[in-house]
């Protein structure tokens, strides 16, 4: 039966194009920006990964609705060939699923009050784990879902398990109905689906013997076959802010400590059983307790760093890069007085790379660690940095010609802060130029004149730069200054 005759296509959202790649099979074809895709082959597309999945077929009919006529046009492709649609949103239906659990830890809980609304937006979907390598936690899945997961092979997905016991799960989570996390895994490795896994720890919760256990059943379903199953465990601190109110509390350093040395017992019997360790914890730990962060090779190429497994040492081995860089370049610019600013964690990593620094460009580099005041002194990562707060301290603490920020407080799709402002705002009000860095790299690109992501004070804030532009041939994480 033709699709018109099945669905009611006038109330079906279909997915905005606001671009198309040059030479490939949607240009070819003529379709353009502002076009709805509905189907492909007489299948509706809800979101991206059907546009993939059934967009890999040779020959295609695609179903347009354009200003208000719906247009088929028939395509051949090769092989190798892209589609070529960019989409408004990654999801067609709705803008992302959202979760159904309250769990105390939870960010979004323990938001300040008077922010943006996407803020307060608890989103856990599992489309946006196997798009992006968000954590998710399972439990909001229909029948719908499942068959999707199996029969598009979606994998691999990131899966937040925190403890595998079901009962202490759901009050983890604070949702009775939580399914049984260990049979929602068993059923993904039966079909092949690979998971990586996340147990954020939580001190007198999910600790000890609870550590113990999660870990040694999620290493069962270890793909001994080469199939699906369990991929690693993140073993995550718990972060909390001032806002919290559910009656946990953050690792003191010597829980920290002990957490690190048990996890790092554990990862050459699994180096032994399965060639790789398996179990890692992230950067935290090590910056915490004030351990060395181990080699990039630790970390057996399992690419978690948006999990914090990993930023730091890459971090590190970039400088090592960008040291031998600077050493022989003979034409140095002009030297000046830098300000580095940081979260509070990273900063002594920091400065001690930055005196490196200073001492080969002949500037005079000072790091200043912002301490979070909306969300609370414990939270001492980059990313969660307010821009007024960074504002406020370097006014008082003094600037230096140039300020280097934190590319990460601005990973929004306005280039803006949690607190709305952007670097231009920063850029006027401290009457500084701004650069934002992942890395000691870019702070070299911003001295020698070639970033791209400089602002300077005096300009509108609508009138810079859109880090968007950027993102396609952004060469390095933005987990930098964490």
């Amino acid at each position: 039966m033709p699709l018109f005759q099945e669905v009611d296509l006038t109330t079906f959202a279909g997915g905005r194009v606001v671009a198309v790649a040059p030479g490939s099979v949607a240009a070819a074809v003529g379709l353009r920006p502002g076009d709805e895709l509905l189907a492909i082959n007489d299948e509706t597309v809800e979101d991206v990964i059907d546009v993939q999945f059934h967009g890999a077929e040779e020959e295609l009919e695609l179903l347009v609705r354009r200003e208000g006529e719906y247009l088929l046009f028939e395509a051949e492709r090769d092989y190798d060939q892209e589609l070529g649609l960019h989409f408004a949103h990654p999801t067609f239906d709705v803008d992302i699923r959202r979760c159904n659990n309250l769990c105390p830890f939870c960010f979004v809980l323990q938001m300040a009050p008077k922010f943006r609304r996407t803020l307060y937006i608890k989103d856990d979907d599992y489309r946006y784990s196997f798009l992006f390598g968000h954590f998710v936690t399972l439990t909001n899945l229909s029948d719908h879902d499942w068959q999707r997961i199996e029969r598009m092979r979606l994998s691999p997905l990131y899966v937040s398990v925190h403890v595998t016991d079901t009962e202490l799960r759901r009050q983890f989570l604070r949702n009775p109905t939580a399914p049984d996390i260990m049979e929602q895994l068993r059923w993904l490795a039966a079909r092949h689906i690979e998971v990586h896994t996340q147990l954020v720890i939580v001190p007198g919760f999910n600790d000890g013997v609870w550590l113990e256990r999660s870990i040694r059943e999620l290493a069962e379903l270890w793909p001994e076959d080469g199939g699906g199953g369990v991929l690693s465990i993140s073993v995550v601190p718990v972060g909390l802010t001032r806002h919290h109110k559910y009656g946990m509390r953050p690792h003191t350093p010597a829980e920290a400590a002990a957490t690190l040395a048990y996890v790092e017992a554990l990862q050459p019997q699994f180096q032994q059983r399965f060639d790789l360790r398996f179990v890692y914890p992230t950067d935290e730990w090590y910056l915490v307790t004030g351990r060395d962060v181990p080699p990039l090779e630790a970390y057996d190429g399992q690419e978690l760093h948006e999990n914090g497994l990993g930023m730091v040492r890459a971090f590190l081995d970039d400088w090592d890069d960008v040291r031998e860089e600077i050493a022989a370049t003979a034409d140095r610019p002009q030297p000046q007085s830098i300000t580095l600013a940081t979260a509070t964690l990273f900063a002594p990593t920091l400065r001690r790379t930055a005196a490196e620094f200073a001492a080969l460009t002949g500037c005079a580099v000072e790091v200043v660690p912002i301490l979070n005041r909306r969300l609370g002194e414990t939270i001492t990562v980059a990313g969660l940095l307010m821009a007024g707060d960074v504002i406020d301290q370097l006014l008082a603490a003094g600037c230096g010609d140039l300020v280097v920020l934190p590319r990460v407080m601005f990973d929004h799709p306005d280039t803006i802060a949690l607190d709305d402002l952007s670097p231009q705002d920063a850029a006027n009000r401290l009457g500084r130029p701004v650069a934002l860095a992942d890395s000691l790299g870019d702070v070299w690109d911003a001295l020698t004149g070639v970033s791209r992501v400089m602002y300077r004070p005096g300009v509108a804030p609508g009138d810079s730069i859109d880090l968007r532009l950027l993102d396609d041939d952004a060469g390095t994480s933005a987990a930098h200054f964490s």
